[in-house]
């Protein structure tokens, strides 16, 4: 019962306790239902009181299905649907199809069974050594079995484990397929010379953890060797990949190549060129940031030199992908926060080539469990740096309501008295975004005049570029005490000063969002704090993510929470791009059943590089009819 999601159709087993037949009219009928995780209640309107109690017998498991609502602190279920031949419920993930008006569930049934009866036998497409795994159940059989109503929810079966395997075996092959394309996309054979960037990390002052270390080394590796890199950089909010990034950039400088940076904001894509021009000037590197604020004379003269190779590191927006933005040699590019891009924009800055395409590093802050990334980054090559520097303290985060309001503006006046800085941010949300703007402008002036002698800023996407620079320039020259913020300053932008962060009507934030808010502080010597305002009344769901953001700071652990609250396609956003429409597996908690499939597909990789076995062709010809239309996006990721 915890775990079921509002708004969506959903099946679940429970036992009846209690029944309310009210004798007042137009009030429905409710009965109580129970599991070891909570208590929901079954909504009955204009059913008799027999009806109910010979579907759902108190005291006995029952699986019900429908739309679940929440509605005075409990779940709600109205109406369940109900397949009266055998007490049992056709399970969504198994086979919810769309009943056409006056076919009833029996009959639904009886055209099922027919159809299965009719069914063309479907060939087997792996070999005895991977079906023995199942007990030999076919591929036919398990579809037959997958359709049955008596094996609804028995998910411990063998037809169900194997439907599963193959569903994460093809995904591994297709991956593995494209992988061997990208490693035929040769290069130069270059040596790199670890004395001389040695050198360079003894001159930038900077002490590598060895999580940055090991992530270097990979890099440098994929760097000096004779196919293209093609690697995901994860690592968590404030761990620093972004020196990592700078060190690799390098070698292509080196050799005589150019490097591009693309940010998916104007104020991240500043706070790196700020943060690596820093670095470069050190070493005599020429750095540039080109925007969509950059104005019409600074962008001819900017391009005019990036064509005769005259800038080693062009930092930017989407404006880097433009036509006319010509690079004299690009050897690397680097894509933050990659899936904040269309995967056509990254393909337009990957295409901007000379002679040889050039290495590809893609980084995110939003840290990816690790089935998420065997799976979706199967193709790409994975780093992660899961240390934070040195001299970091860890956040400590904690929950309030509006009854505890003056407790916590008391706090943001110590925190400021003591020198330090805060960030209050509000949420901003494109469906009421008058509403939202409101909310925002309303908590500024209660902030003024609440500390009426204190400098407040004021920071929001609706702002021109310009006063957004202006007002986040304050902040990070301390001239700025507060900061009232949207989620414009998610990610990236760095203020060491910055102690407290609040975060007002957190509970309409997803969690791998409020992670990443919560790295806008922690990022100095000073203990920093996170404070998650909330309303008083709690969505079962809201309870979870505030609590685990309460009890870890490890945004791997948090990723994993993230995965089970909301499943892959809506934390990655790939509902939208069709990617990863698992039906039998569960990303959250298989990770024993995806490795075992994927050392599978290995293996046969391995004994059979290029399917051509006899006992392999349907597998390859599952290959040929599934690897074209996805080869050319996950060249760039």
């Amino acid at each position: 019962i915890k775990d079921l999601k509002i708004g969506e159709n959903q099946t679940i087993t429970v036992t009846p306790k209690k029944y309310y037949f009210p004798r007042i009219r137009n009030l429905p009928n409710r009965v109580i239902c129970l599991d070891d995780t909570g208590e929901m209640e079954c909504i009955f309107f204009n059913s008799y009181e027999g009806y109910i109690k010979k579907i759902l017998p108190l005291n006995k498991e029952i699986t019900i299905s429908g739309k679940i609502s929440f509605f005075r602190n409990k779940y709600q279920l109205t109406n369940p649907k109900y397949v009266s031949e055998n007490s049992s419920l056709i399970k969504q993930k198994h086979n919810n199809y769309s009943l056409t008006d006056g076919i009833s569930d029996k009959i639904y049934n009886k055209i099922l069974k027919q159809i299965l009866n009719e069914l063309p036998y479907l060939d087997e497409w792996h070999s005895n050594d991977i079906i023995k795994k199942f007990n030999y159940i076919s591929w036919n059989n398990s579809i037959k079995e997958l359709h049955k109503p008596e094996n609804v929810g028995n998910f411990k079966k063998n037809f169900y484990q194997r439907l599963a395997f193959d569903e994460i075996f093809s995904t591994f092959l297709v991956n593995s397929e494209i992988r061997k394309k990208i490693k035929k996309v040769k290069k130069e054979n270059k040596k790199i010379n670890y004395k001389e960037q040695n050198k360079l990390i003894k001159k930038l002052e900077y002490l590598l953890t060895k999580d940055q270390k090991k992530a270097l080394d990979q890099i440098n590796y994929d760097l000096s060797s004779s196919t293209k890199m093609f690697r995901l950089l994860q690592g968590d909010v404030g761990s620093g990949k972004t020196i990592v990034a700078f060190l690799c950039m390098l070698f292509p400088i080196e050799s005589n190549s150019q490097v591009a940076l693309m940010a998916p904001t104007e104020v991240l894509a500043e706070q790196h060129f700020k943060s690596i021009y820093n670095q470069a000037k050190k070493l005599n590197l020429s750095v540039a940031l080109l925007t969509g604020s950059t104005k019409p004379k600074d962008r001819e003269l900017l391009l005019n030199k990036l064509s005769k190779g005259e800038i080693n590191i062009l930092i930017g927006t989407h404006a880097l992908i433009e036509e006319r933005v010509k690079f004299k040699q690009l050897g690397l590019v680097v894509i933050d926060e990659q899936h904040k891009f269309g995967v056509a924009q990254r393909a337009k800055l990957w295409s901007k080539k000379e002679k040889y395409y050039p290495h590809i590093l893609v980084m995110t802050a939003t840290p990816i469990p690790r089935t998420l990334a065997l799976t979706l980054y199967g193709d790409l090559d994975v780093s992660v740096i899961d240390e934070l520097p040195k001299g970091r303290k860890k956040i400590i985060t904690s929950h309030r309501n509006d009854n505890s309001r003056l407790k916590v503006l008391n706090f943001i006046k110590e925190t400021i008295n003591s020198g330090s800085q805060v960030y209050v941010v509000y949420p901003l949300i494109e469906e009421s975004e008058k509403k939202d703007h409101k909310d925002l402008m309303d908590g500024y002036e209660s902030l003024k005049k609440y500390f009426p002698n204190t400098q407040i800023g004021v920071l929001h996407g609706r702002m021109k570029s310009e006063n957004k620079d202006y007002e986040m320039t304050r902040f990070l020259e301390a001239k700025t005490k507060i900061l009232v913020s949207t989620t414009v300053v998610e990610v990236g932008v760095d203020v060491p000063n910055a102690s407290v962060i609040i975060i007002e009507s957190a509970e309409r934030f997803g969690l791998s969002q409020l992670h990443q808010l919560r790295g806008r502080v922690g990022r100095g010597e000073k203990q920093s704090y996170c404070i998650l305002m909330t309303k008083y009344d709690l969505s079962n769901e809201s309870k979870e993510r505030v609590k685990a953001m309460v009890n870890s700071s490890d945004g791997f652990k948090i990723a994993n929470i993230d995965l089970k609250l909301r499943g892959p396609g809506n934390m990655m956003g790939t509902k939208q791009s069709g990617l990863l429409e698992l039906r039998f597996t569960n990303l959250a908690e298989d990770f024993d059943t995806i490795k075992e499939t994927r050392e599978a597909a290995i293996e046969l990789i391995e004994k059979d590089a290029e399917i051509k076995n006899p006992n392999n062709i349907m597998i390859r010809s599952y290959l040929k009819s599934n690897i074209k239309s996805n080869i050319n996006w996950s060249r760039i990721s």
